[in-house]
């Protein structure tokens, strides 16, 4: 019911790559925060096929999903967890789709294991933010905070997907 929710709530969030088959490869699940002060989205899950992998699905559904949250809700940014192991999607979420580190939750998920808290804005990231995402950032990709790629917007388009690992 949670996901169908999302769905029948935010049809706009949910981005979908099929292959030529009309066989489901890959998606982005996402939302608006109902409650928040600022308008923002959240990324519920993202998913590509391994046998799809490595095509650039998951950026393509991303953007194609940041687009919408930004055009259609006006969301400031857009947030996400993934597991603090899965250094595929991490380096995909900061080099590719410029994310930040924002903070470290422990024991996130139910094998107990801390997700990395990341958001994308925008806009300018927010001066009180700067310091302690880039810092978080940085330790946790090996890239500088100077190379780290500050909320720039990417645009997006199509309806593509990939690593998996996001809550």
């Amino acid at each position: 019911m949670y996901y169908l929710y999302h769905i029948l709530s935010w049809p706009q969030l949910l981005q979908v790559a099929e292959d030529y088959d009309g066989k489901i490869v890959g998606y982005v699940l996402a939302k608006m925060e109902e409650e928040a002060s600022e308008p923002h989205g959240h990324i519920t899950s993202v998913a590509v096929a391994r046998t799809h992998r490595k095509l650039g699905l998951a950026t393509k559904l991303m953007s194609a999903t940041h687009k919408a949250m930004e055009e259609v809700f006006g969301a400031k940014y857009v947030s996400l967890h993934v597991r603090v192991t899965n250094k595929v999607a991490v380096h995909l979420y900061t080099q590719t789709l410029g994310y930040q580190i924002f903070d470290i939750e422990g024991k996130y998920y139910a094998d107990g294991e801390d997700a990395y808290e990341m958001r994308k804005y925008y806009g300018p990231t927010p001066p009180a933010q700067v310091k302690k995402a880039a810092a978080l950032t940085a330790a946790a990709t090996g890239v500088p905070a100077a190379a780290v790629p500050a909320g720039s917007s990417s645009g997006g388009g199509s309806k593509a997907a990939a690593a998996s690992g996001s809550s």
